[in-house]
């Protein structure tokens, strides 16, 4: 199976080399690595190339946000499955790729494969800060604000295109309301794979600060009604002592 990984970058050029050769050193042969590039005006670019030889599609250009250039990625992608791993994430080891596409052998039947990632200083890589734990979710705590972790998701192609591209108009959520069309509207298969798969940075846009929290919370509403799927403010608020859990919580 053709495995497609899309990195979307902006001004990244103190994080993005390492996600460059956290694909490059992935031991599965079988891997487009699909970058989408904002325009970024310090050395972003400069860097990507530095991998050319090895990259699937490069597009550099204005775009309209986060979704819009994965969106971009996704249109860009020739693989049987595609991931997203962010310009400031890398993969946890090198076998990542081959751990999921075994998953979606042994089970024909699915669409979707999720795991776990850890948050980590981003000035100490080994340091982790918040375990995101997916083993945990059910479709039906979607309207509780609980979601599978998106970097650590895999998709097959074929999904995408029946169920649509990411939201535009969600600065932040729309991958919650993807997953919410995935699970729950169209009731897509998943498989868990219970282990570590992504490290991610701490300091993204949907975990910093109450005025993001705020808009994510709104946004994960919204996102339900859009799709006929009841909530409200305190279901979803209802997840944020157990979220807190996640500040504690290590991988064994």
């Amino acid at each position: 199976m053709s495995v497609s990984i899309i990195t979307v970058s902006f001004n990244s050029e103190a994080t993005i080399r390492g996600t460059l050769e956290s694909v490059r050193n992935q031991n599965y042969e079988n891997i487009e690595h699909v970058v989408v590039d904002g325009a970024s005006k310090d050395q972003t670019i400069s860097i990507v190339n530095e991998y050319r030889e090895g990259l699937g599609t490069v597009i550099s250009e204005p775009d309209q946000g986060l979704y819009d250039a994965m969106n971009k990625g996704v249109s860009a992608s020739t693989g049987d499955i595609i991931g997203i791993l962010n310009s400031d994430d890398f993969f946890e080891s090198d076998d990542v790729i081959a751990a999921v596409v075994k998953v979606f052998e042994n089970h024909p039947e699915i669409d979707v494969v999720f795991g776990d990632v850890v948050f980590v200083e981003p000035k100490n890589l080994e340091k982790i800060t918040r375990y995101y734990r997916s083993g945990h979710f059910r479709p039906w705590k979607l309207r509780f604000g609980w979601m599978p972790a998106h970097p650590a998701t895999f998709v097959r192609t074929s999904a995408y295109k029946r169920v649509g591209m990411y939201r535009q108009d969600m600065r932040i959520s729309a991958d919650y309301e993807m997953f919410v069309r995935w699970l729950l509207v169209e009731k897509l298969r998943y498989e868990y794979l219970p282990r570590v798969l992504v490290r991610m940075r701490s300091g993204g846009v949907s975990t910093s600060g109450v005025k993001s929290s705020i808009r994510l919370n709104r946004e994960i509403v919204r996102a339900c009604r859009d799709n006929g799927v009841y909530t409200n403010i305190l279901f979803v608020l209802s997840k944020i002592p157990f979220k807190l859990m996640e500040l504690l919580r290590r991988p064994k």
